[in-house]
């Protein structure tokens, strides 16, 4: 399913940013986590594979759901989409015209080390659209140890924990999720996109 969202074209601006991630704060109250936890719950678990179908389990350990493009999860889209715009006109200003893929929630588990090793958003088939990802945190940062979001990006970065923050991104930074040690973490991951660069 694509949805247009109302993204509008920006006018070309010189003054960007490519250095730096967008970070909001309380993004989501203690109610809508607990609502989307219930929403979740729904959901089943499917296999991790990224864009082109291919078997990441080397290189990712953790367990995805992916949520729908309904009516139901319609109020966390329009929360996504008010918070990447926002993000987009303070920062880099890309021509945004769709999110053609639904929302990935996500479980690391302590128990299986489970991360991410270094990875850009952006690659072949539909991920070549990507042009802004959007990473949610939705568990208490006192319920797991590690799990920690990095940015490679001339300098390594460690986004900020917490409940209900957003961090906002392009989608060909260079990131990872250390291994959680303990507990479980929870995530939101969304991108949005459009036309090639140009």
């Amino acid at each position: 399913m694509i949805s247009t969202f109302g993204f509008e074209r920006n006018p070309y601006r010189k003054d960007v940013n490519f250095n730096g991630f967008y970070w909001s704060e309380n993004k989501f109250t203690s109610y809508e986590l607990q609502t989307i936890e219930d929403m979740t719950e729904r959901i089943s678990f499917e296999d991790t594979l990224i864009g082109t179908g291919k078997d990441i389990s080397d290189e990712r350990e953790s367990r995805i759901k992916w949520c729908p493009q309904n009516a139901e999860w319609a109020w966390v889209y329009k929360k996504l989409h008010d918070v990447i715009k926002e993000a987009n006109d303070a920062m880099w200003k890309f021509d945004l015209s769709a999110m053609n893929e639904p929302i990935q929630y996500t479980e690391y588990y302590g128990t299986q080390e489970g991360g991410y090793e270094w990875h850009m958003d952006c690659g072949d088939g539909l991920p070549s659209q990507r042009k802004i990802s959007v990473t949610v945190q939705l568990s208490d940062p006192d319920e797991y140890e590690g799990g920690d979001l990095e940015f490679n990006i001339g300098q390594k970065f460690v986004g900020q924990r917490k409940q209900g923050a957003a961090i906002i991104f392009p989608s060909f930074f260079l990131h990872r999720v250390t291994p959680v040690t303990k507990g479980i973490r929870k995530s939101f991951v969304l991108w949005v996109g459009g036309e090639p660069y140009r």
